[in-house]
């Protein structure tokens, strides 16, 4: 039987239950999911899929990454609710493409781990599953594993393999309309061109989980736990002199301006670092920056394009104010400007919630 597979949390049950029910049958799962966006979205399921199905001895296949197809399949749903015209408009692509798959392989069966998913509709996953099996002759078979106390067990069986729990369905549609109403920032989306991994972020989780399977691979205990910090997100950032010259700048991790932009001029110099006569802010050379950390940047725009990691960024912010709860712009230039300078700073701080391994 061909089972596609949509994540680990909804697969690992899955599968354990179809090995218990059905000892006799050759399982081998499907991983075909261009819906899921962005793609270190799509390449962190994927890793915790994969390592899922190592577990349960099942071979894995893996079928295209073709994120336009999908696009153009769902075009003008983009506003439809979960379990509505959009969602059964990608079910049936994944359905069809699952059902080519199956025959391939020379399979009489398929189904798929959406059916434990408590935010999917499972009377619409037939009805998609059903029209396959009179187009293709392919039987789709919908395994109700969510009754009689399922859902439950799912989420001990998702805590007690520490699988990789996204909070989001996968597509890019489905997050903006479940951010927008949790009144929450898309962070997903954000990737900075300098590749500077950042807190809570899709690569953070991708690194942090990519870790964790070197360390099951050596048999070294550990355990994933969340906490809650204070996060920060730089929409854009400039500073233009009054000969209207943008001077090149690097705005610090936690770095805000309450309206986004600010007026003056910097007032006095103290011990390496200058002082706006606006918003607390704070000015420093990249000479002092580097002699304080120990790096080499030759440039802003280098530090700009290739920055530090965001625990040095603090560090650098704690050497400088003295405390850990500093939220002053601190931003580093090649000189001191002398002159009047308009400060355009589009940030945001927010609570947030984050995963972290430790060792045990």
């Amino acid at each position: 039987m061909l089972v596609h597979i949509c994540c680990s949390v909804d697969s690992h049950f899955f599968l354990q239950k179809l090995q218990h029910d059905y000892p006799n049958e050759k399982l081998t799962g499907f991983f075909y999911d261009p819906n899921i966006h962005p793609y270190s979205e799509y390449q962190l399921r994927l890793l915790d899929v994969k390592r899922s199905c190592k577990k349960l001895g099942i071979e894995l296949l893996e079928g295209e990454y073709d994120f336009e197809a999908w696009m153009e399949a769902v075009r003008g749903l983009q506003n439809e609710p979960e379990k509505g015209k959009r969602c059964e408009v990608c079910f049936d692509k994944r359905f069809e493409r699952s059902a080519q798959k199956a025959l391939e392989l020379g399979e009489k069966s398929f189904t798929t781990t959406l059916l434990v998913s408590p935010l999917k509709s499972q009377e619409q996953l037939k009805r998609s599953g059903d029209i396959f099996f009179q187009k293709h002759g392919i039987e789709f078979i919908a395994y109700d594993y969510r009754t009689n106390g399922g859902t439950q067990e799912q989420s001990r069986v998702t805590k007690e393999e520490q699988l990789y729990r996204q909070d989001y369905c996968g597509c890019i549609y489905g997050l903006t309309i479940q951010r927008e109403q949790q009144h929450r920032l898309m962070d997903e989306m954000f990737s900075p061109l300098a590749n500077q991994i950042l807190p809570s972020s899709i690569q953070e989780r991708l690194d942090m989980y990519t870790y964790r399977n070197e360390l099951e691979e050596k048999n070294i205990a550990y355990k994933i736990i969340k906490e809650k910090f204070l996060n920060y997100r730089q929409f854009s950032h400039k500073i233009v002199s009054a000969k209207t010259e943008i001077i090149p700048s690097y705005a610090l991790f936690y770095s805000t301006l309450p309206r986004k932009k600010a007026e003056g001029k910097v007032e006095f110099l103290h011990n390496n670092i200058g002082y706006f006569n606006r918003e607390e802010i704070m000015f420093v050379t990249l000479e002092f920056f580097n002699s304080t950390c120990n790096f080499k940047y030759k440039s802003v725009n280098e530090l700009l394009f290739n920055p530090p990691s965001v625990d040095e960024e603090l560090k650098f912010r704690t050497i400088l104010t003295d405390t850990h709860y500093n939220l002053s712009p601190i931003i580093i230039v090649e000189k001191i400007p002398q002159t009047k300078l308009t400060i355009e700073l589009n940030a945001k701080i927010y609570e947030d919630t984050r995963e972290k391994l430790i060792i045990i």
